[in-house]
This record gives C-alpha cells, structure tokens and sequence, in this order.
C-alpha cells in the first residue's frame, strides 16, 4: 500500500511540532506540509490533494470547522482541539476521528490506522465497482453524471464546469478533485484548465482538440501524453 500524504493544520507552533513528529514515526504516512491558519492551508489545497488532513478546530479568522463548510476536502480529517464541546458539529461533517488535546502517541496511532483502514476499504470499493457514473455537488443540489455522457470539463476559477451531450454542471471543486475520481487514461488533461474524454475526441489538429463543435486548447507539455495514448488505442483497432 502506498504512503498515505497528510498536512497538519494548527496555530500552534508546539502542537504542529508534536504531531510532526508522530507522523515521523509511522511507516506509512508521508508529511507534505504545515500551515499555522485555514486561508494557507484551503490555498494549498486548491491546487493540491492528500489523503489525510490533522485539522485544529479554534484557530484566528477561519476555524477549521468553517474550512470544512467551506471548501469540498475529499480528504480524511482527524481534528485536533482541546474543546471536547466541538465533537458533535466535527463528526456531522464527516470527520474519521477526534484527537483531543493534549492527546499521547497511542492514540494518534489509533486514529491514523482506522485513516488507513478506511482508505483501504475506500479504494477496494472502487476499483472493485468501478462505477460508470460519478456525483458532484452544483449549488444545492447533488448532481449525477454517467462518465459515458461527459465531453469535457473546462476549469472556471475556483469552479469547474462538466460539459455533457446534453447539459452542462458548474460543480466548487478543483480540476485535481474531479481527475482523482475519473479512470486513469480515460479521461486526459489536455491543459492546465481542460480535462476531456478521450472516447469523444473527434479529431486533432494542430495544438486543438475538436469535439463535435468545440475546439478546446492543448498545451504543449500534455500534446505528448494525448498523442500516445490515442496513438495506442489506434494500434488496437
């Protein structure tokens, strides 16, 4: 099983310090940083996604329970607090676990196995399933699309917009999100704000990719990883 990437977020610098130090001790996770307050750590994440997320809840300005409201976190969160008050509102927002302070190694333990057993049974699930469909949040309303039915998906600042044959879904959530639930080689990056499906590709000219009657941008790092993959399925036919 792989290294299962993990960030802490905490105001303290002693409390981001221990828990540094019990992620050291465990074979299977991977630290990728530390931030003292919420805003560095939803910038971080905008752009990035781990599997685990140590969050303190009473921190200046955003609350780790506000970043949870805010933003969709695929992730695995433990929070870390010294209000045991904070337990319910935590765990009605989908938590793994609740670590109060000042909390002993065991019990850090404790709560980065049952991460683990729930990444295990998480992933098992879906590569045993391998469901034909996906569901995305737009607005107030939880949307599912059938993967067959997407064209592409165009990045629009903090949203991404899924284009289908016949509608069109504005979903917060960043474009590494929605490439993490997609099947690897069947949908491709062609730039830095599109993600297509390759079974829809009509054609491709130049540094464009033609679908139906859209021509959408390929940059010139992913012209490479596009032509080999349809390349590959040219070989086959």
């Amino acid at each position: 099983m792989k290294k299962l990437s993990c960030i802490i977020v905490d105001d303290e610098p002693v409390a981001r310090k221990i828990l540094h130090e019990f992620v050291e001790q465990v074979p299977f996770m991977d630290m990728q940083g530390k931030f003292e307050n919420a805003m560095k750590a939803e910038a971080f994440l905008k752009n990035n996604i781990v599997d685990i997320i140590f969050l303190d809840i009473e921190m200046p300005k955003v609350s780790g329970l506000q970043l949870l409201q805010k933003m969709h976190i695929e992730s695995i969160v433990i929070l870390t607090t010294a209000f045991p008050q904070y337990a319910l509102e935590g765990y009605e927002l989908d938590i793994i676990d609740y670590l109060l302070k000042p909390f002993a190694f065991s019990r850090f333990l404790k709560a980065v196995q049952k991460a683990k057993d729930y990444y295990g049974l998480k992933h098992l699930a879906t590569a045993t399933l391998q469901p034909s469909y996906i569901f995305i949040k737009s607005d107030k309303r939880i949307e599912k699309i059938e993967l067959n039915d997407i064209l592409y998906a165009e990045c629009i600042g903090n949203y991404v917009s899924i284009h289908t044959a016949g509608k069109k879904v504005l979903a917060y959530l960043t474009m590494k999100s929605l490439e993490s639930q997609l099947p690897l080689n069947e949908f491709i990056k062609i730039h830095q704000s599109y993600l297509v499906n390759a079974s829809k590709i009509d054609a491709i000219e130049g540094n464009e990719i033609k679908i139906g009657s859209r021509s959408l941008p390929m940059s010139r790092n992913n012209r490479e990883i596009v032509m080999n993959i349809k390349h590959q399925r040219l070989l086959k036919r």
